[in-house]
């Protein structure tokens, strides 16, 4: 049905019908218009699209001297530059592959260290409390330490994205294997499940979702602490690019460059937060959303 036919179904009024009930079905009908879900999905767009304006505002009318805010079309220049040069692709290259080692290790060290500590109360009376206290410290703070181990190269970049990652797996991963109800493990008992079948069919599938989240908290943490370390040793990567353009007061440049960053991350996170709805829909009990 077209939206003409579904605004005149929705004012065409029913003489059979109580007011009250007609002035229901008008609100319940009008809030199922095209142009409802069309603005609800448009809202999220409203503030960016604002501080656009403003920005392109401000700029022409010179309330800001271009060497400090240059203009979007002088942004959007530099970006196109890189992209058709070749160099933002090669800065984005970089920056993948260094998040993706580093993310990988990370997680997986995560998840080792997070089920150990949700299979055994020892382990993690041992282990939690130093854990707890390391995690406290930023990844700025490590990096003078591992610079001196490994020294300026590559490993130092994937360790600290590794650190960046591994914090928020492996506490989600703790709680998700603390979270499987007490009854569960009773039915287990009473079937006789072996300690394998009560972790791999009873334990793991409720802990799945808990653990998918802290990978998406991990990959959140790794790309951030990718841009901190690029700015800080690198000689390639987004991170680099901005620390270029601000070392030649290039601020197009720099801007171009955290439009990127912005850009990628809301992306990835986009599609995580995709994959997460789908995997806790597809929990035990989840049911569809």
């Amino acid at each position: 049905m077209s939206a003409e036919a579904e605004l005149t179904a929705v004012l065409q009024p029913r003489d059979d019908a109580p007011a009250s009930a007609r002035a229901r079905t008008f609100a319940s009908s009008l809030a199922q218009l095209p142009w409802r879900r069309i603005g609800d999905a448009a809202l999220p767009w409203l503030l960016p699209i604002a501080l656009l304006a403003l920005w392109f505002t401000g700029a022409e009318q010179g309330w800001i001297s271009p060497q400090v805010l240059p203009p979007p079309q002088f942004v959007w220049e530099t970006l196109r530059d890189l992209a058709t040069s070749g160099d933002l692709w090669l800065h984005v290259s970089t920056s993948f592959t260094r998040v993706g080692v580093g993310f990988a290790a990370g997680t997986l060290l995560g998840v080792v260290l997070g089920s150990a500590m949700g299979l055994s109360r020892s382990v993690e009376a041992y282990l939690l409390p130093s854990f707890n206290a390391l995690v406290q410290i930023p990844v700025l703070a490590w990096l003078p330490f591992v610079l001196l181990i490994v020294g300026i190269g590559e490993p130092l970049k994937y360790i600290l994205i590794a650190k960046a990652a591994l914090v928020p797996v492996a506490l989600n991963t703790l709680q998700g294997f603390r979270q499987t109800p007490a009854a569960l493990r009773e039915v287990g008992d009473v079937y006789g499940y072996s300690r394998r079948q009560q972790v791999l069919e009873i334990v793991l599938p409720h802990a799945v979702p808990t653990l998918f989240t802290g990978v998406r908290l991990g990959f959140t943490k790794a790309w951030l602490s990718l841009v901190v370390v690029e700015l800080v040793a690198s000689s390639e990567g987004l991170g680099y690019l901005i620390v270029y353009g601000r070392q030649l007061f290039q601020l197009d440049l720099v801007m171009a460059a955290v439009i990127v960053v912005g850009a990628i991350g809301y992306a990835i996170d986009r599609l995580l937060d995709r994959l997460e709805g789908a995997v806790h829909r597809r929990r035990p009990g989840g049911g569809a959303k």
